[in-house]
């Protein structure tokens, strides 16, 4: 009998054992749940936006229509004309996967960033990596456009230099330290009701950027006359990052849906932002591979002749892209 018994207490002992150590590992996963989540229990999620249908597609449009139209062109010529087809599929996955963040704060009232979709996915670590990444690609972003404008404003002051600490300060790195100076401002704006009104200016920055270097090709002698090429499969990897770089405005979207009044009209916006983007980035790539073909700068604002005061106009308004 005591060989039959010893068995079954231990494999009680065992069986309890096992309860009292997967307790123990789920308090602790609730412990840190929680902690994890703190975000979540401190944010007041029913809180109202206060944007409306047209502010948040100013907003929306100001963060999709940025730096990135200078660029088309090149990447244009990269990929050749068949590549313009590529631009149409990367608009319609990125408008996709934005409805998809849509999706995914509708399943918690407390989701109102990108990291917190992060978290409610993959826990602390998702929240972690997805903040490492959007914070990096917005470091990138403003990186790049100091560069831009450091450049084109080089290009038509080419001698402009200052001293500053008893550092001589020359050309592009001068027009990079002002040009951060007059945006810093900007940066401490937190209300997106307000923000929609300097993204208004951004949009119709961007209209004008397009006008005047159509003016520059039809009015001021550069014509239309450059063919280019059908196809150039070398530069399709180039091509493509260029196009992805121009519908990088997804860290963006949770804090636009968030600032909604109503939340329902989302989806419209994302549509007329991504048709009026899309139909601005093809009209100027078109544009500037038409005019430039196969010498077209990285920006096309670096090809325009800088004694044109079409010229000017077109490379003072990317401040304010």
């Amino acid at each position: 009998m005591g060989s039959l018994t010893t068995p079954l207490v231990l494999n009680h002992k065992d069986d309890q054992l096992i309860k009292n150590t997967k307790q123990a590992a789920a308090d602790e996963e609730i412990a840190d749940h929680e902690t994890c989540h703190y975000h979540y229990h401190y944010q007041p999620a029913n809180k109202e936006g206060t944007s409306t249908f047209f502010k948040t597609c100013f907003n929306g449009l100001n963060a999709l229509s940025g730096v990135g139209i200078l660029s088309v062109p090149y990447a244009l010529a990269s990929g050749g004309w068949l590549s313009l087809i590529l631009l149409f599929i990367v608009a319609s996955a990125t408008f996709y996967t934005g409805l998809l963040i849509r999706r995914c704060m509708d399943v918690n009232s407390h989701i109102r960033t990108y990291p917190d979709i992060g978290e409610h996915a993959f826990g602390c670590k998702g929240r972690t990596i997805v903040s490492i990444f959007m914070y990096l690609e917005l470091y990138v972003v403003a990186t790049g456009f100091l560069i831009l404008e450091g450049d084109n404003l080089s290009n038509l002051f080419p001698n402009m230099g200052f001293e500053l600490a008893g550092i001589r300060i020359y050309g592009q790195q001068g027009f990079v330290i002002i040009v951060a100076l007059i945006i810093l401002p900007s940066m401490l704006l937190n209300d997106l009701s307000m923000v929609s009104y300097i993204s208004a200016s951004g949009v119709l920055a961007s209209i004008i950027i397009i006008f005047w270097v159509f003016w520059v090709g039809a009015v001021d002698g550069t014509g239309f006359h450059e063919k280019g090429r059908l196809l150039n499969l070398n530069g399709i990897p180039t091509c493509i990052s260029l196009y992805a770089f121009c519908y990088c405005a997804h860290p963006v979207f949770p804090t636009l849906y968030t600032s909604m009044r109503n939340k329902s009209q989302f989806s419209k916006v994302l549509l007329v932002c991504f048709v009026l983007c899309t139909i601005s980035y093809a009209f100027m790539a078109v544009l500037g591979y038409l005019m430039y073909g196969e010498n077209v700068q990285s920006q096309v604002t670096l090809n325009l002749p800088t004694k044109n005061l079409s010229s000017k106009i077109a490379i003072y308004t990317t401040l304010d892209c």
